[in-house]
């Protein structure tokens, strides 16, 4: 077995970037010691085991181990999380109320766009690092702020649309029906869809809009199928999802179209709320990082059993719930201590500024070099994502080759 102390990505970096950045500072320009807690706070859905649950779940391993090796500054980092339900007047609602707490330098995001994007303003106000380790609209990112306080370890919409178009272009199938939640998620996915097959001369065959909540998407599956659609492009969350692929799934062969999707249908147990139909579908979905398969296994392995030891509940490493959540919240607050360190404060612009300066970090998803510059903040590309699929008892499995 590994020995944890050895491997945790964030151990040995963090702990020679905290010498080496304090030594680069003049005494006067680095903060007093303190034994108050330094705060991030958390604003995600986190009603029940869904995606916010599993971003809480990576900021808790991150924070702990940080908090082992002496914690930043010589002061210990403490989680404050809110609930917004999904709902972008209660998030605007926590950020205010995080902007204004004692310490708290940063907040990190949950898992929707509207959400984000509506929490915009509101970050850009109060001077508050904001940390994406979910929602993929490419707005949130690239949103006209100068100077910028939004940074994101996660999928963007417009690499994920190329990403998803090749994809499935690779298996065979050249008349894609775009099936899209009337959101700006939706929107967003559009654009990248349109653009990535535009530059190859194509076009959708058909795109159809659904509201949240629908309960019958019939007509909008026959308006793909009508149009000549061969396979169909979903950017759902997990339970119009469900109404999606039961739709699909009932359908007599010849209609039952290939399901090429966005990860959104992944926040929640869509295998156990689809039930057996799900096994007549062909469905694949994009990815970011799996414990089962991880980019670096040396890395990964330990994290994975500090996991188990936090929570409890591991079956296997294919079944960490909404896994990349929690690999993607767990580099972004090791990234956060980097950037402290160096900053020598936890004033927030001073952090905002030293993300942008970063150096090489060995993180879960990718050696980061560097994470963000100063006209990138996004630090993953196309080169991080992944099909998968199912398997029958539910794990996620990724698919290693496109099926042609």
């Amino acid at each position: 077995m590994v020995n944890p102390r050895s491997v945790l990505p964030g151990r040995l970096t963090l702990c020679c970037a905290v010498a080496c950045c304090l030594a680069a500072f003049p005494a006067s320009s680095v903060e007093p010691r303190s034994e108050r807690p330094i705060r991030i706070g958390l604003d995600a859905d986190l009603s029940g085991l869904r995606a916010g649950e599993a971003i809480r779940r990576g900021i808790v391993l991150a924070i702990d181990e940080i908090n082992r090796e002496g914690g930043v500054l010589g002061r210990p980092l403490e989680l404050i999380p809110r609930d917004n339900r999904g709902n972008p007047a209660r998030g605007i609602d926590n950020i205010e109320e995080l902007a204004g707490l004692e310490d708290l330098v940063a907040v990190i995001g949950g898992s929707f766009t509207p959400v984000a994007l509506a929490q915009l303003d509101s970050v850009h106000d109060n001077r508050l690092v904001y940390l994406g380790p979910w929602a993929a609209g490419t707005a949130i990112v690239e949103n006209g702020r100068r100077p910028n306080f939004v940074f994101r370890v996660s999928v963007r919409d417009e690499f994920a649309g190329g990403f998803l178009v090749d994809a499935a272009l690779e298996r065979g199938h050249d008349n894609l029906g775009l099936l899209l939640w009337r959101t700006a998620w939706g929107r967003s996915n559009e654009t990248a869809m349109r653009e990535a097959l535009g530059r190859l001369g194509m076009e959708p065959s058909g795109i159809q809009w659904f509201n949240s909540g629908q309960q019958d998407m019939s007509a909008e599956i026959d308006a793909l199928i009508a149009a000549g659609a061969d396979a169909i492009m979903l950017v759902s969350g997990v339970n119009d999802g469900v109404v999606a692929i039961r739709e699909i799934a009932s359908r007599p062969a010849a209609e039952r179209l290939p399901v090429i999707s966005h990860w959104g249908i992944t926040i929640g147990d869509l295998p156990r709320l689809v039930g057996p139909d799900l096994g007549g579908v062909d469905l694949t979905f994009l990815q970011t990082f799996s414990f089962a398969d991880p980019p670096f296994p040396d890395r990964a392995e330990p994290v994975y059993e500090a996991y188990c030891r936090h929570f409890g509940d591991c079956v296997s490493p294919n079944r960490v719930r909404a896994a990349v959540g929690t690999a993607h919240a767990y580099d972004l607050v090791h990234l956060l201590a980097l950037a402290i360190t160096q900053a020598g404060t936890i004033d927030r612009g001073r952090v905002r500024d030293e993300l942008e300066r970063l150096g090489p970090h060995r993180g879960l998803l990718r050696d980061y070099d560097p994470p963000f510059t100063a006209e990138r903040h996004d630090a993953l590309d196309a080169g991080n994502f992944r099909l998968s699929r199912y398997g029958d008892d539910g794990a996620i499995i990724p698919v290693q080759a496109p099926v042609r």
